[in-house]
């Protein structure tokens, strides 16, 4: 059973930062964007499989991640539901996964999203409106969300960057979403979703122009993340 009020690692996060610092050099920059409360939708870019642990541990606020249904799949699938993240199905319409993210959402908790729907180049060329739906059924801005540095150029969709690489993570300026009443046509979630990905796309190059970072690029031919 999916339970959205297990707040993310709780008191465990300072430790699992500690522990991945050991690691990799991960920095946080504009953690003062974040929203210190209220309803958040956080919306990243997604280069790499450790992006999802990155976004849990490191987030300014305790951030409940819409993960793809396999991760739950076997003993990683109890620990992902105990630090409250949500299954969703990719492959299909799922509504209980929408309902599970707007009951965390009026409790005042944080959702994220990967709105390109799978690991690859981070550039946002696919951009699906899962962020944008679920802030005008809400009201809650958008916060979106960099990764940097979590997936080396060519590398495959699972593979990991080496002990010591900088990884950055971007928060951006948060886009402000009014609450629309039912209903909401395909044509409003999809212009919403159009302004959204421009913003996010401005907030990426601002990133890439401070840390002076690139994108890794397309996964290897024939390594899709399914």
């Amino acid at each position: 059973m999916r339970h959205p009020t297990r707040w993310l690692l709780h008191g465990g996060r300072p430790g699992a930062r500690w522990l991945i610092r050991r690691w990799y050099d991960v920095r946080v920059h504009h953690p003062e964007r974040f929203p210190a409360t209220g309803p958040v939708v956080v919306a990243a870019n997604h280069i790499g499989v450790i992006d999802g642990p990155l976004l849990a541990i490191f987030a300014p606020r305790m951030v409940h991640a819409l993960t793809k249904e396999e991760m739950f799949e076997g003993p990683l699938g109890g620990l992902l539901r105990v630090v409250g993240q949500i299954p969703l199905d990719r492959l299909h319409p799922d509504p209980l996964a929408v309902r599970t993210s707007l009951h965390v959402l009026e409790a005042g908790g944080a959702i994220g999203v990967f709105p390109e729907g799978t690991r690859g180049s981070g550039e946002l060329e696919t951009f699906r409106p899962g962020a944008a739906y679920l802030a005008m059924v809400s009201g809650a801005p958008v916060v979106p969300m960099v990764f940097l540095g979590s997936r080396e150029p060519g590398g495959s969709s699972g593979s990991l960057p080496p002990r010591g690489s900088r990884i950055d993570m971007v928060v951006g300026r948060p886009f402000e979403v009014a609450r629309h009443p039912w209903p909401r046509t395909v044509e409003q979630v999809g212009a919403m979703n159009a302004l959204l990905r421009r913003h996010m796309r401005d907030d990426l190059r601002s990133a890439l122009n401070e840390t002076g970072r690139t994108l890794p690029g397309p996964l290897p031919t024939k390594d899709p993340d399914d």
